[in-house]
């Protein structure tokens, strides 16, 4: 796939990982037409050839490095743990191979960078599952805020909290070094991406940011059903976060997340935003469990409360970026704009917001 004269050749792609992302990746290429899984890679035998049953992959791996070698591959999904995106991502890259990866983009900026600078070395597209931002009331949301409905947006919060949360307790999750941080760079990166993706793509110029790990550390607050087989990390990682951010607009953006604390013991995920003219509150209580929101728009007419909910679809999650990332290989002429460079924005800030915690400081986003 190397101009426009092929846009329309079948599409050959592999998938490394075959744990939860790696099954929505599978699933969502086997409905494209012209897409074909030539290859998938994992390390869990008999699910491995489940899946490669069922949707006709010729070439069954192990080894993420074999199947990188697979003849004619175009694209490669990458859904394994964060430490694993850096050396994957840049070693397919190498080979002219475009990439989609779960998030986060790293385990840090200085991994994403190196991983930009392989996509625009290569010519190729790199890009991040940020598949919240495709919810139906993420999007119905962002066409009101669009219009200019809120007038000028100075302040939202955000989060996604969660009970009884840490997903599996021992597990790489938990580890320093495997995944690069805790809640904050697992489900506080999506956070962040739908938040700047509503209030119209600022620029985060600095961070004050707190961290704590009050209950993983005592074997609290994971769900006994997903604890690690073989427990053997320590909880090394946050398990809340809660991040002041200032905006170019001169907004202001407070993001909290949790994977265990004590509240509600139903997950939530939600933003509020006040606006010159008008406000909205979208809660998905169940956060992902939670197709569509509740979503409410508060604003005046004539003086009057005209306080209205705006009609909303459940949105197109991993099949969404999965048909967008198909879509741009398509499109040569599009390849250059998806270098991962917006990954690397959010990568920068989480980077930020665990200094500034470490520090006890504002620190200024780079």
């Amino acid at each position: 796939m190397t101009g426009p004269e092929q846009s329309t050749a079948p599409l050959r792609v592999g998938v490394v990982g075959v744990g939860w992302a790696g099954r929505q990746h599978l699933a969502a290429y086997h409905e494209l037409p012209g897409v074909e899984i030539a290859a998938i890679a994992g390390q869990e035998p008999d699910l491995l050839a489940e899946l490669g049953e069922r949707y006709g992959a010729e070439r069954l791996l192990e080894r993420w490095e074999d199947l990188l070698d697979v003849p004619d591959l175009d694209a490669v999904s990458i859904a394994v743990p964060t430490f694993l995106h850096a050396p994957v991502a840049i070693a397919a890259l190498k080979r002219g191979l475009h990439v989609l990866t779960e998030k986060p983009l790293a385990r840090n900026a200085v991994e994403g960078a190196e991983m930009v600078g392989a996509a625009r070395d290569a010519g190729r597209v790199l890009d991040v599952v940020f598949n919240h931002r495709l919810r139906g009331d993420i999007q119905e949301l962002g066409k009101v805020i669009g219009r200019g409905d809120l007038g000028r947006p100075y302040y939202a919060r955000a989060s996604w909290m969660r009970r009884r949360g840490i997903p599996k307790l021992g597990s790489w999750f938990t580890n320093q070094e495997m995944a690069g941080g805790g809640p904050l760079a697992d489900i506080g990166v999506h956070v962040l991406d739908y938040s700047l993706f509503l209030l119209g793509e600022p620029k985060v110029t600095s961070v004050t940011a707190v961290t704590y790990a009050e209950l993983g550390p005592r074997d609290l607050g994971g769900d006994p059903r997903v604890t690690a087989d073989r427990s053997s990390s320590a909880f090394e990682v946050e398990d809340f976060a809660s991040a002041f951010m200032r905006l170019s607009t001169g907004g202001t953006l407070v993001l909290e997340t949790s994977w265990a604390a004590f509240r509600d013991p139903v997950d939530l995920i939600d933003f509020r935003v006040l606006g010159t003219e008008g406000g909205a509150e979208l809660k998905a209580v169940g956060a992902t469990k939670a197709k569509v929101a509740e979503l409410v728009v508060y604003t005046d007419e004539d003086g009057e409360i005209a306080d209205y909910a705006p009609p909303a679809g459940p949105g197109t999650d991993h099949a969404g970026v999965v048909g967008n990332f198909v879509r741009v290989l398509r499109a040569p002429e599009l390849w250059s704009a998806n270098d991962g460079a917006l990954a690397l924005e959010r990568a920068k800030v989480i980077d930020a917001c665990y200094q500034s915690a470490a520090e006890k400081k504002e620190i200024a986003v780079g």
